[in-house]
């Protein structure tokens, strides 16, 4: 597993000199605090709002703090800069755009998600990034979440077999098809659908075709995929569900195996096992060597392994990139490849009519 010993800010040896673009509530709570954890030179802050980007540079231990990001990049020269932003008015990523200036500057990125609101864009960031030799990374979190790494691990093992299908949900929206068309229509969409699909391109790989259904009353759909490698799969977009219930479940089954994530958290791989013979089996209890293994966070001790800043993934993401970046290597997640394939699906859900198949990758 990665990262069993955790760092402090203040042990490493070597450290990024970064700056910080955004001032924003996700920002505070998710984003600046992993900082803690990481070989980060927080050089400046940079907001719209000055006297934000200056009480966060107080509060986080930046130097300096403007309202320019170009002049803030010019002047500090970083190694590296985070962005987290929000969406132009008509509906486009502002930090596109910042990301693409900084490529130009030198600077390595790293991007809140979404990356883009279009495939071209990505591509645009794809060449910028090549040209100018920087690496580009987005924080697609949940392919960092310990529960999400260890089905990576479990379904990757040569005892799961091939994946053979996979269930998701996931409690999202999508608005009419003539809605669609109108880019801040789908600022909501946009923002969530990088959450599932970022698991399922990261636990299956491309995505060949899909075709979804959805229903008139909230606008939650299921969605069935067939990957390239033959597998097939389903997003259940559970729009309407109570606000007390968890959010998410996983589950992808292999020869004989299946693993399941619920909430996030709670992690069961149920391995190859016989049900016995029916009607003449006395017990459900199996032998231990084939039994299920379950885990599951505990909530008492001052852990950092049940702080969200780490349940949820933003620790390892950070890292990934901070040490790729010392390391002189890309990031192996978050790349703009994977930000690729999750915007060809953005593109195939705002365009293609519900009932018909839309060919994603082709052979």
């Amino acid at each position: 597993m990665e990262h069993q010993h955790i760092k402090y800010n203040f042990e490493y040896d070597r450290k990024l000199k970064v700056c910080f673009i955004g001032a924003g509530g996700h920002s505070f709570r998710n984003v600046y605090p992993t900082f803690q954890y990481a070989p980060v030179d927080l050089a400046a802050i940079c907001d719209v709002n000055g006297e934000r980007a200056a009480t966060y540079a107080r509060q986080f231990g930046a130097k300096s703090a403007y309202t320019d990001y170009r002049e803030m990049l010019e002047k500090e020269k970083p190694e590296a800069v985070f962005i987290v932003t929000s969406y132009h008015p008509d509906g486009r990523v502002q930090a596109t755009d910042i990301a693409l200036e900084a490529l130009r500057q030198g600077v390595h990125v790293w991007m809140e998600k979404p990356t883009a609101a279009s495939v071209g864009e990505v591509e645009q960031l794809i060449n910028a990034s090549r040209e100018h030799n920087r690496y580009v990374m987005t924080g697609l979190k949940k392919v960092f979440f310990p529960a999400i790494a260890k089905v990576k691990e479990i379904i990757s093992s040569p005892e799961f077999g091939t994946p053979s299908s996979l269930y998701i949900r996931y409690p999202q929206n999508i608005p009419p098809l003539a809605e669609r068309k109108d880019l801040r229509r789908l600022t909501g969409f946009l923002d969530h659908i990088y959450h599932p699909a970022a698991i399922i391109h990261y636990l299956m790989g491309k995505v060949a075709t899909m075709s979804f259904e959805s229903e008139p009353f909230n606008g939650g759909s299921v969605t069935n995929f067939r990957f390239a490698s033959g597998a097939v799969g389903t997003m259940h977009m559970t729009a309407g569900i109570s606000g007390s219930s968890p959010l998410e479940r996983l589950e992808v089954v292999g020869s004989g195996c299946n693993v399941v994530v619920d909430n996030g958290v709670n992690l069961t791989y149920y391995r190859q096992a016989s049900r016995g013979g029916y009607g003449r089996t006395p017990t459900y209890l199996v032998d231990d060597a084939a039994a299920p293994l379950h885990w599951e966070p505990e909530f008492s001790l001052g852990q950092l392994y049940n702080k969200n800043i780490f349940l949820l993934g933003y620790v390892p993401e950070v890292l990934h990139f901070c040490e790729s970046i010392l390391a002189g290597r890309p990031p192996q997640k978050g790349t703009l490849e994977d930000s690729l394939e999750i915007m060809k699906l953005f593109e195939a859900y705002r365009s293609t009519p519900e009932g018909e198949k839309a060919v994603i990758n082709a052979n």
